[in-house]
């Protein structure tokens, strides 16, 4: 398996066909991203890229695209030269560790992104940031379904949830949640490898910033897994899948609460009225 990662670099005609591309680009392997205003580079591992793919992809948003190997080494000190804090409010900032802390804000987090989503750049992540400063999380059980970086298991425990339980499906994040988890202090969070919910458990909270398909395919398992009156985040959706998503969520019993927006991306929030 090699260590080096494929840089794919193109420019989007509007926003719109950049936030489309970027979440496609996310269910065909690609685990990074870098965005300015309508340029991206998106990093794919070299034995992962299917250029047929990628191509038809995002020939369907009139697309054209570079494409440049990047040694895996050297992903840290490129996201150290372009990294820069993020602040939702007065409520979090996430930062690297070279920078100082904001005393004014509420919550701070440090982390070494990696590979992995999660900084807080993304609109969806601080979409769920900022749904997260809206709940009280004292006291509960929280399962953070896709946790990339840790980021919003990390912000969880800030919040004194009472458990916290992250899984993802893929190495590399597991490896960069497990190293967030320490750079903040943060050893009350469970955190496996997996790719579905576990049987015979409930939550207070569940947190998913993933993607409409993934989404999904596990609407009624979270339904089943969230405790009655229970609240549920998801992110990782375009305003495009709205639509769908509510139609889907209703029908295993959740109810939408609200949905907000950020640069083409949405944050709906539900919650189970089931017994």
């Amino acid at each position: 398996m090699t260590d080096n990662y494929y840089k794919i670099s193109f420019t989007a005609p509007d926003a719109t066909a950049k936030d489309i591309s970027i979440a496609l680009l996310s269910e065909i392997g690609f685990e990074g991203f870098e965005e300015d205003r309508l340029n991206v580079h998106a990093f794919i591992p070299m034995e992962l890229l299917d250029e047929s793919k990628l191509a038809n992809l995002l020939q369907q948003q009139s697309i054209n695209y570079t494409k440049s190997i990047i040694e895996n080494k050297n992903w840290n000190a490129e996201w150290e030269s372009n990294f820069n804090p993020v602040c939702i409010g007065n409520f979090c900032q996430v930062r690297a560790g070279f920078h100082a802390a904001d005393p004014a804000m509420l919550h701070d987090i440090i982390i070494n992104p990696k590979m992995s989503f999660g900084t807080g750049h993304h609109a969806t992540t601080w979409l769920m940031i900022d749904a997260m400063s809206e709940l009280n999380i004292e006291g509960a059980d929280v399962f953070d379904f896709g946790t990339g970086t840790g980021v919003l298991a990390v912000l969880a425990a800030q919040m004194k949830a009472a458990s916290i339980i992250a899984i993802d499906n893929d190495d590399w994040s597991i490896e960069n949640a497990a190293e967030n988890f320490l750079l903040n202090n943060v050893n009350t969070v469970i955190l496996e490898k997996a790719s579905a919910m576990m049987a015979n458990s409930q939550y207070s909270l569940i947190l998913a910033n993933i993607n409409r398909h993934i989404i999904l395919a596990n609407l009624a398992s979270v339904q089943q897994h969230l405790k009655p009156g229970g609240v549920v985040l998801f992110s990782g959706l375009l305003k495009a899948d709205e639509e769908m998503v509510t139609e889907a969520a209703i029908a295993v019993g959740l109810q939408i609460l609200t949905v907000k927006e950020r640069q083409d991306w949405i944050c709906m929030k539900m919650v189970n009225k089931q017994p």
